[in-house]
């Protein structure tokens, strides 16, 4: 039996809008530099990747004061002209709630579980920032009660101290709990290795031959509750 539904933020719920390319180079292009959007992107997953696995050698600790060390890195790795001026006017704009755009469908798939009884979360690899992104977007009240972010719980997915977090929020057997999220590692391999059943959300067809996979939120929502490949 299914007692709750717990979402990935980044990449399943929100994305960045405009996106953290096209921001950074407009920044720059405030602050005198001229800037490549796509050599700002090539810079930004390198060293995104980079931090990722100093997070692994670490064995996924992390910290609110790690969280913002691994963004004043890359916005550093990015732009290398940039100054702590630049970084905070980044760092800040993505705390707002109008830099970040939901997925198709959000609001009404929470509403919708909910309504049917279901226990639904949000459980992040980001920092207190999330919490006013959270808070400005009514469409995320159902799941405002039960928000996992990495920095506040001290370990990043898909450490399974992550998931004993979502598992304790949640108040059920891990189960009893649906994780939908984007990433194959973190989300997916990390919330299977802790005994969760996985929805991978997968709009553009990459991963065809993953059981569990769905290309529109809305497609929680077929039949009685969620669809009977998860259930």
């Amino acid at each position: 039996m299914i007692r709750a539904v717990f979402f990935d933020a980044v990449g399943t719920l929100l994305f960045p809008t405009p996106s953290a390319t096209t921001m950074y180079a407009e920044v720059a292009t405030q602050y005198g530099m001229t800037v490549d959007a796509k050599q700002v992107r090539s810079r930004l997953w390198t060293k995104f990747r980079e931090e990722e696995e100093l997070d692994r050698q670490a064995g996924w600790v992390t910290s609110e004061r790690r969280e913002q060390e691994r963004w004043r890195n890359i916005v550093q790795h990015c732009l290398p002209a940039s100054t702590e001026e630049l970084f905070e006017e980044l760092y800040l704009h993505f705390a707002q709630p109008q830099a970040w755009s939901l997925a198709p469908g959000t609001g009404e798939v929470l509403w919708q579980l909910s309504q049917r009884g279901y226990t639904v979360g949000l459980a992040s690899n980001y920092d207190s920032r999330l919490s006013a992104v959270v808070a400005g977007h009514e469409s995320l009240a159902p799941l405002r009660q039960n928000v996992v972010i990495s920095s506040q719980v001290g370990w990043r997915k898909p450490a399974p101290q992550f998931f004993d977090a979502v598992v304790q929020s949640a108040k059920c057997d891990p189960a009893h709990i649906v994780f939908v999220g984007d990433d194959l590692e973190n989300d997916v391999a990390g919330a299977t290795a802790a005994g969760m059943q996985v929805v991978l959300i997968d709009p553009e067809g990459k991963h065809p031959d993953h059981a569990n996979r769905i290309a529109l939120l809305s497609e929680l929502l077929q039949g009685q509750g969620l669809p009977s490949s998860i259930v």
